[in-house]
C-alpha cells in the first residue's frame, strides 16, 4: 500500500513579529495558506480540527477546507477531528460531500469524540451520553455511506423514513472516512467493526506502546470478515526547521506556554523544558532538522505499520512563517527521507 502524508492543525492562534496574539480570522487565513503551502511541497493530505475556543481559530472545519480546496489541484481535504458526538450525522455527511464536490472528489472525514468538550454544551448535548452519542452516531453515519436510501431509528439521533442525502457523491464510492482513536480498544474494535480506516492519536510517549493497537485493528478487521488491506494511520506532534537548535528554540516556548494553559484548566502537571527535552528523547513527538524528525516518522510507520503520517503543526502562538516553513520542509525534505530510510531498513 502507498504511502501518505499529511498534515494536521487545529488552527492554533499565531503571535506576530512582536510575540502578540493575532486575531483569530488571521488564523483562519493562515490555515489556509497553510493547506495550499501543503500542496506545493508536494504532501497528500491536510486536516483541520474543529474547536469551540479561544486558544483555537476554526469551529467550521468544512468551511476552511472548501477555501483550501478552492486554491488547490490535488491534495485531499479532511478534519482532524469533526466532533461527531455534538454534531448532526447527516448534515455531517451533506457538508463533505458538498466539500467533495467542490473539490472532485478529495473530501475525507476524519472523526471522533474530542478531547475538548465544549461542544457538547454549545450544542445541547449532555456529557453523560458522552459514549452513547458517538457509538449511536458512528452507527448512523456508517450506515449513511453506504446504505442509501436509507430507513432509521435512534434514541440520541432523529428518525429516518426512505432518506436518500443530496449532493451524491461524484463518483459513487462512499465518503472516505477515517475514525480517529486516542487509545482505547474498545474504539478501535469500533473502526474495525465499522471497517473504517484507524487513525492513532499519538499525542505522547514512543510509537511501539500504540502497535498493540494497530495489531488489535487487524486481528478485529479479520474477525468481522472485511477483505481488503487494513489502513491504519497516526497523527503526531512535530515541528521542522533547517536545524535541531532552531527548531526547538521556535517551538519550546510556545508548546510549553500552550500547554500550561490547557494543564490548569485539566490538571495536568506542569510541563518543564526537561520535561519536553525527554518527550523529544523518547517518544514520538518530533521537534528537529528534517534527519532528525524523519527518522522518528519512519520509526512510527515502522512501529504501526502504518500507511498514512499526520503531522501536527501549530502549537500554541508559534509565528506564522515558522509554521510555514516546517510545513514546507516537511514535504520537500522529510518525506523523501522517510522513504529513503524505509527502503535500505
Amino acid at each position: 500500500m502507498d504511502l501518505e502524508f499529511g498534515i494536521d492543525t487545529f488552527g492554533d492562534r499565531t503571535a506576530d513579529a512582536d510575540g502578540e496574539l493575532e486575531t483569530h480570522a488571521a488564523g483562519v487565513r493562515h490555515v489556509v495558506d497553510l493547506g495550499v503551502t501543503a500542496e506545493q511541497a508536494g504532501l497528500n493530505a491536510f486536516n483541520v480540527g474543529e474547536h469551540h475556543r479561544d486558544d483555537y481559530t476554526v469551529s467550521a472545519p468544512e468551511m476552511v477546507l472548501a477555501a483550501i480546496a478552492a486554491r488547490t489541484q490535488r491534495i485531499r481535504l479532511g478534519t482532524a477531528v469533526t466532533v461527531l458526538s455534538s454534531d448532526d450525522p447527516v448534515r455531517v455527511h451533506e457538508r463533505f460531500a458538498t466539500l467533495d464536490a467542490l473539490s472532485s472528489g478529495r473530501a475525507e472525514a476524519v472523526l471522533g469524540r474530542g478531547s475538548f468538550t465544549e461542544s457538547f454544551p454549545l450544542f445541547g448535548y449532555s456529557l453523560h451520553d458522552y459514549e452513547d452519542l458517538f457509538e449511536e452516531k458512528l452507527e448512523l453515519f456508517a450506515q449513511l455511506r453506504t446504505q442509501q436510501p436509507l430507513t432509521w431509528s435512534g434514541r440520541h439521533t432523529q428518525d429516518l423514513d426512505d432518506v436518500t442525502l443530496y449532493p451524491p457523491l461524484e463518483g459513487g464510492e462512499p465518503l472516505r472516512t477515517w475514525v480517529a482513536v486516542g487509545g482505547s480498544p474498545q474504539s478501535v474494535v469500533r473502526a474495525a467493526r465499522h471497517d473504517l480506516p484507524l487513525m492513532l492519536a499519538i499525542i505522547g510517549g514512543p510509537s511501539s506502546r500504540f502497535a498493540p493497537f494497530a495489531q488489535l485493528y487487524r486481528d478485529a478487521r479479520e474477525k468481522f470478515g472485511h477483505e481488503g488491506e487494513s489502513r491504519v494511520g497516526f497523527h503526531m506532534i512535530g515541528h521542522v526547521a533547517e536545524t535541531d537548535h532552531a527548531a526547538f528554540q521556535q517551538f519550546a516556548q510556545p508548546y510549553l506556554s500552550h500547554h500550561a494553559r490547557l494543564g490548569a484548566e485539566r490538571g495536568w502537571p506542569r510541563m518543564t523544558p526537561q520535561a519536553l527535552r525527554g518527550e523529544l528523547d523518547h517518544g514520538l513527538m518530533a521537534v528537529g532538522s528534517p534527519e532528525t524528525v524523519a527518522r522518528k516518522v519512519a520509526r512510527g510507520i515502522q512501529d504501526l505499520g502504518a500507511s498514512r503520517v499526520s503531522f501536527k503543526v501549530q502549537h500554541g502562538p508559534i509565528a506564522h512563517e515558522h509554521n510555514r516553513r516546517s510545513v514546507e520542509l516537511f514535504g520537500e525534505k522529510v518525506v523523501p527521507l522517510v522513504k529513503d530510510m524505509l527502503a535500505g531498513s
